[in-house]
């Protein structure tokens, strides 16, 4: 009989979380048929309103697509030329310069389709990718933030921008309802994973949609959030991990993190002088209060060793397959 698959779903958008799905998608395929599939959900943020997809959610009052165009191109099993193809952004033409080729297919093709979800449905086929891809809401939402002084900024580029603390965050409008089957994928899910990313602008917007909180909360899966290697200057200066936690478990009202997954890779000195120079510092891992939480911690060597101070894609994964196969040890066990 063929092993139950592995139901993955991972949360969170911009680069963080393309990188995990990079590192999960070679476990999709497995050569031995004795090895248990992975089953992935990508659930993604939508309140992305800079560059190409700003220009297009202003333009033709769509959701914005990078985020989703690049977890399309990490979960291609054809990652030579309609990854390279979807990727590819225009360096000139009036209205062209600075749009990349896969955000205007899913405008394009949303129109067509009257839906953005079906839209990301069918790219994804033509894509062939290694799972499903879902935004976490079909509402065309933005960010409004409360900073540390009382100061409101709406839109999820000034907000990043901003370099004074934040205090909470919330959408506009306040009632986006999420899509059916990302619930239903947080329902049936062995592990959900949260970021790696930016804390306020990319992980914690899913949170604030409507019934996604208490989905994961009911959940019989595993939640574990990626702490942040640097801090983001503004975003998150001066976050411990256990801040990061906190701030989760705030906007969604609730716990929802069973593992803080932490980096226990040295980060060179030099990395670490060209990252200051933007103000963003590594992250404090203050293990005592995560416990105190009741958070479990894990720690693993997580940093890529490339120019950038960035979650390596294979470490990633292979934490999230440790996590789900020690649970399915002890429920076999018990």
């Amino acid at each position: 009989m063929d092993p139950e698959p592995i139901k993955v779903v991972a949360i969170g958008g911009g680069t963080g979380l393309s990188s995990v799905l990079q590192g999960l998608k070679q476990y999709a395929h497995p050569a031995d048929p004795s090895i248990a599939p992975v089953e992935i959900t990508a659930i993604v943020t939508v309140t992305d309103d800079g560059g190409s997809s700003g220009r297009l959610r202003r333009e033709f009052d769509v959701l914005p697509p990078g985020d989703i165009r690049n977890c399309m191109v990490a979960l291609s099993e054809d990652s030579a030329l309609l990854s390279r193809l979807f990727q590819y952004r225009f360096q000139a033409g009036r209205g062209l310069k600075g749009h990349s080729f896969g955000n205007l297919f899913l405008m394009a093709l949303t129109q067509v389709m009257g839906d953005f979800p079906d839209a990301v449905k069918a790219s994804s086929e033509v894509l062939k990718i290694a799972g499903h891809i879902y935004p976490s809401t079909a509402t065309n939402v933005s960010l409004e933030a409360t900073l540390a002084d009382g100061t409101l900024v709406r839109g999820e580029t000034l907000i990043s921008r901003s370099r004074q603390a934040i205090r909470s965050i919330r959408l506009r409008p306040p009632t986006a309802r999420p899509v059916d089957a990302a619930l239903a994928a947080i329902a049936d899910a062995d592990i959900i994973s949260l970021g790696p990313g930016s804390l306020f602008t990319s992980v914690i917007p899913n949170l604030l949609v409507s019934g996604i909180p208490a989905a994961i909360r009911n959940s019989k899966a595993i939640k574990c959030y990626f702490v942040n290697l640097m801090s983001q200057p503004g975003e998150t200066s001066e976050f411990r991990a256990s801040d990061h936690v906190r701030a989760l478990n705030k906007h969604a009202r609730g716990e929802i993190v069973d593992y803080a997954v932490v980096n226990i890779r040295s980060i060179s000195g030099v990395l670490k002088k060209k990252y200051a120079r933007e103000d963003a510092l590594p992250v404090e891992i203050d293990i005592d209060a995560l416990i105190k939480m009741g958070v479990k911690v894990v720690a693993h060597s997580l940093a890529s060793s490339a120019g950038n101070i960035r979650h390596d894609p294979n470490a990633t994964a292979a934490v999230i397959m440790r996590l789900v196969q020690e649970a399915r040890r002890r429920s076999a066990r018990t």
